[in-house]
């Protein structure tokens, strides 16, 4: 892959983890109203691309207009992919140490069963459990009523991006350690999904590591990428990003990008009506979002309003795109636009900040755990190393 670098920035692990989990929150605002429709029909529904915060796709009937997904999607409301992001924290706020798949059925599920918030899309207050997808109701079915191992739990799931677009607190928490990032979000995860579902999940906790790590660049994320992923995952990506490096716009990368995830994505050419192989674990396929979220970050070159505006208007699930590439690129460091950071906030009445600075306390306090442990095991080591020795 052509290297591409980013001129190299001094950014705290604060500043890091701001830019990551209020990037994430406005690229899923933006990417809400168009999610579903392809480049031509956003393109021709709005008179050109859409550059910022637009509202819902059938304006004031956006009620009624699909029955069966009465959400206001648009004016700058986050979705489903925020609303977990923030549950997400708030679990690592409990437990403040690393978390695993039994995390999920005892802190996740709960929050999203018992404790109603703002729902933005609702515009009232409601259980998130009733505005979450299918794919993240099935975690309240598996482990609160079925009872499942949450090791377990994600089989049988539709293997989808359900798990991957919340799992950049993992990423955070393990900020520049990419195989520590990986590892804990492929066992949290399977209480979620399984599959290239999982992988997907654990591949993008990294690369939100790797993006922390001081003088990353998109190369080197994918870098830390193609290290880890496994399958068609890992294939998907290699491809993506190949095509990516080389693009520097959008617009003329759209399709290239769309036709290189092709053979990975089994959900098919119409977003709306998936194929019947569509969402069926496999080693061979992959989510289309990671490999396009990573493939807007190489032909951005990091940059965030690229990355993003690139992920919104690809179409398709592209709040979800939006929300890792707007992850990635405010972990790098690029700035948020803050005058779409201020409406989203406003409109989807969030404070996008509180849940950076909670997640930014909790990753020293598992640092410091961290190097407490490691110099346990080393001095056991020691020990074994020269047993007739003792401290």
């Amino acid at each position: 892959m052509t290297p591409k670098t980013q001129e190299s920035q001094a950014v705290g692990l604060e500043e890091r983890i701001t830019g990551a989990l209020v990037g994430a929150a406005v690229g899923d605002a933006l990417g809400g109203p168009v999610e579903g429709y392809t480049p031509e029909q956003i393109l021709e529904r709005h008179a050109g691309r859409v550059h910022g915060i637009v509202g819902p796709w059938n304006g004031d009937a956006w009620r009624t207009a699909r029955p069966i997904a009465p959400y206001h999607k648009g004016d700058g409301h986050v979705t489903d992919d925020t609303l977990m992001t923030h549950a997400l924290v708030r679990v690592y706020a409990q437990v403040r140490d690393h978390l695993d798949a039994y995390a999920i059925a005892d802190h996740l599920v709960p929050d999203l069963m018992t404790n109603p918030r703002w729902i933005p899309e609702l515009e009232a207050e409601a259980l998130p459990l009733q505005r979450v997808f299918l794919a993240e109701k099935w975690l309240v079915a598996r482990l609160h009523y079925g009872h499942v191992d949450p090791r377990e739990a994600g089989v049988g799931n539709i293997v989808n991006c359900g798990a991957a677009m919340y799992m950049a607190p993992v990423g955070l928490v393990n900020a520049a350690n990419p195989a520590g990032a990986y590892a804990e979000a492929a066992d949290l995860a399977g209480a979620h999904q399984s599959s290239y579902g999982r992988e997907a999940a654990a591949v993008f906790a990294a690369a939100v590591a790797a993006a922390c790590t001081p003088d990353a660049t998109p190369d080197s994320v994918i870098g830390a990428c193609l290290s880890l992923a496994k399958d068609g995952t890992r294939a998907a990506i290699e491809t993506v990003c190949e095509v990516a490096s080389g693009f520097t716009d959008f617009e003329s990368a759209l399709r290239p990008l769309r036709e290189a995830v092709t053979p990975y994505d089994t959900v098919g050419a119409d977003y709306r009506s998936p194929s019947l192989g569509a969402r069926r674990p496999s080693r061979l396929h992959a989510i289309e979002e990671l490999p396009v979220a990573l493939g807007m970050l190489v032909v951005s070159g990091g940059n965030y309003r690229h990355a993003v505006l690139g992920s919104v208007n690809y179409g398709r699930d592209c709040d979800s795109i939006a929300t890792m590439a707007g992850a990635l690129a405010g972990a790098l460091g690029s700035e948020v636009p803050s005058d779409w950071s201020k409406t989203v906030a406003e409109a989807s009445r969030l404070d996008l900040w509180e849940p950076a600075r909670t997640l930014t306390e909790v990753t020293w306090e598992v640092f410091e755990r961290d190097v407490h442990r490691r110099r346990s095991h080393e001095g056991a080591f020691a020990r074994l190393r020269s047993p007739g020795c003792s401290d």
